[in-house]
């Protein structure tokens, strides 16, 4: 009978410690436990560092290494072991011994022997002594310069370069490297993009990229790479997920790292700001929108007095149409400034979390022109059924295009939970609700769409989503949108005071679920590698 495989795989780091918790064995546990592991440290040295530097080391003997490693391995089984900083001869020929004992189903090596600034870490004999070391992993994340080293040669300039010495180091010693160009300067047409490589003796096997970003909160990414890399390969994740997953999850925890504000120097990145979001994205208390809307609205002011209005591109029609948006202007903000939003307009969000977006988007448009037909026939003014009418069939002539086109050739989706909840809402709302329940459940799709639009001040032809930004600022598409708010004040006029407050909750909770229609987006279980 096959053994069960732990809930979680067993993680072993061996490394240098950092007292300020940005590198070493402190990153290396924080970044086995985000990535979905139990974390281990043995320590090889004490060093004294924080984010400007390093001020003393001290490297106790190394039969106590030894003692450390057989207290994990004579009671832990193993499934990974990630090695950083070893230092010195005694302690790579004494973690050596203990691997030869209890060899590990996966080994990622860190040869951490050249440090950005272009400074030797290792004495001679111990560069010759890790490079043999490094032959007996099942792969290697070594930095540029470190490369260089491994091979006797000049550091890479391009990552082309960079991939043609890693292909000649596997082809001599059956060892992959994962080749990381963060610290190239983006040759090659590369600038916008950091590039994670993964090269056998046969060539480049898989890449995964992520936006580069510009911050100075990158002390420690080499060890929290290449503990989230061997977790995720511990795990069983074949080396394209693995990567894939270990260079999303990294590029999220550098763009956020300076929020932090640990240290005047090179900081830290924020490990478990994945965690923490998607903690909170799972959270299954009631949402709060709608929540301070009264039993009847008899005037707009008595709408989320408390709320300061959000800058507006597409007037309101009218004070209730302007209540609506002061009531949703906290989730409109959250909105504009969130990761996914934020790096759509920027260029900097992942292909991968884009494509999963737009193939439910697809979707979500098929529900949604559905919902403005039932809207059109129950609408009170003959010209506001001829607008949702026209609205319906835009939707999917239109605006559908772009989903096309870019989707071309692939398998259609499957509904995501987060892209049904909405839609279902939205026919339910516009089926069997009051009609200014329904306009007003209908109006964030437009609203919100053509503000982001409006904030683009102008696309640029080689925007990597510039076909996207393209349909959302076209002035027609917000002429579009103030026809719809147009529609939606003179429904909230016309309505019994207890259909505007069911109509302004109805607002509020679709500007809730767009927020999360486009979160869904970096919730999936795996990165991008495109």
């Amino acid at each position: 009978m096959t053994p069960l495989r732990p809930a979680l795989p067993r993680v072993l780091s061996i490394a240098g410690t950092d007292p300020s918790g940005g590198a070493g064995t402190a990153a290396d546990t924080k970044s086995i436990s985000a990535a979905g592991g139990f974390a281990m440290t043995a320590v090889t040295c004490l060093v004294a560092q924080n984010t400007t530097g390093v001020q003393a080391i001290h490297t106790p003997p190394s039969d106590f290494l030894s003692r450390q490693l057989r207290s994990v391995s004579d009671d832990v089984e193993l499934d990974a072991v990630k090695t950083g900083m070893l230092g010195t001869t005694e302690i790579i020929a004494a973690v050596g011994a203990w691997l030869d004992e209890n060899p590990p189903a996966v080994l990622v090596v860190d040869p951490v022997m050249v440090a950005t600034s272009g400074d030797r870490l290792l004495e001679p004999e111990a560069e010759e002594a890790m490079r043999h070391f490094c032959e007996r992993a099942t792969v290697i994340t070594p930095n540029i310069p470190e490369l260089a080293v491994l091979l006797g040669t000049v550091p890479a300039r391009t990552w082309q370069e960079a991939v043609d010495q890693a292909r000649r180091w596997a082809r001599r010693t059956r060892v992959p490297v994962v080749v990381k160009t963060g610290h190239l300067g983006g040759e090659d047409g590369k600038s916008g993009e950091v590039l994670n490589i993964w090269v056998d003796d046969a060539g480049v096997r898989t890449t995964a990229s992520a936006p580069r970003v510009k911050t100075s909160s990158t002390h420690g990414t080499g060890c929290s790479l290449a503990s989230a890399l061997a977790t995720r390969l511990g795990a069983g994740d074949a080396p394209e997920a693995a990567l894939a997953w270990t260079t999303q999850w990294l590029h999220e925890a550098v763009a956020h790292g300076s929020a932090l504000r640990v240290g005047t120097g090179h900081g830290p990145v924020d490990h478990f700001h994945r965690a923490r979001r998607l903690a909170d994205a799972g959270l299954a208390d009631p949402w709060a929108e709608g929540d301070g809307v009264p039993a009847e609205l008899s005037r707009p002011e008595d709408l989320a007095p408390e709320i300061a209005p959000a800058p507006l591109s597409i007037a309101a029609a009218g004070p209730w149409t302007r209540a609506l948006w002061r009531a949703s202007s906290d989730i409109a903000r959250e909105i504009s400034t969130g990761d996914f939003v934020a790096g759509l307009v920027e260029g900097t969000l992942p292909v991968a979390a884009f494509d999963h977006y737009l193939a439910q988007d697809a979707l979500y448009l098929e529900e949604y022109s559905r919902a403005l037909a039932l809207l059109a026939a129950r609408a009170p003014r003959t010209r506001d059924a001829i607008f949702w009418a026209r609205a319906a069939d835009t939707v999917l002539s239109a605006e559908s295009e772009l989903h096309r086109t870019w989707l071309a050739g692939r398998p259609r989706a499957q509904a995501s939970p987060v892209t049904r909840a909405y839609t279902d809402f939205l026919i339910a709302r516009a089926a069997v609700s009051p009609y200014a329940v329904g306009a007003g459940a209908a109006l964030p799709c437009h609203w919100l769409y053509a503000e982001i639009g409006a904030a683009v001040p102008q696309v640029d032809p080689d925007h990597r989503f510039a076909a996207w930004l393209s349909t959302y600022h076209d002035p027609a598409f917000a002429a579009a949108a103030a026809q719809a708010v147009a529609a939606v004040e003179e429904a909230m006029k016309t309505a019994t005071p207890a259909e505007r407050a069911q109509a302004a909750r109805a607002y509020l909770l679709a500007s809730r679920h767009e927020l999360e229609f486009f979160d869904q987006a970096l919730r999936l279980r795996a990165g991008g590698s495109r």
